[in-house]
């Protein structure tokens, strides 16, 4: 039994790795997306359907971002339940010395750094455009 729940820890943690993985990608690919069309569209002049287009490509921007950020955040929490219930497992087991603690802490920095490139690239395509404006 403890085989199987092993298994589904482990199931569990590569899905939230492949979410997350997902969630950067998208929200920094976009972001550069985002960037380049309002650049563009800044630099094409001034207009009320310019404007518009600005604008719309902005509130998509935010509202990824925000999603993204969000997911990053329950991401990093499921991480950490998913991993101290595989550290009980270990402990319940007397395996846990092969598994350093440490990575908790190690887990919690990545999760910061990229929701620190999304926020980094989120805010250069939405501050660039305008200043090019």
């Amino acid at each position: 039994m403890i085989e199987r729940v092993h298994e589904h820890i482990i199931g569990d943690l590569r899905a939230n790795t492949w979410t997350d993985i997902i969630f950067v990608l998208t929200a920094i690919i976009l972001n550069l997306l985002t960037l380049g069309i309002n650049s563009g569209v800044a630099a094409g002049g001034e207009g009320g359907i310019t404007t518009i287009v600005m604008f719309t490509f902005v509130f998509l921007l935010i509202v990824v971002n925000l999603v993204v950020e969000i997911g990053l955040i329950r991401g990093r929490q499921t991480r950490v339940k998913l991993l101290n219930g595989l550290l009980k497992m270990y402990q319940d087991q007397g395996v846990e010395g092969y598994y350093d603690s440490s990575l908790l802490s190690d887990y919690s920095t990545r999760y910061n750094l990229f929701m620190l490139a999304v926020l980094a690239t989120g805010l250069v395509a939405l501050i660039i455009p305008f200043m090019i404006r």
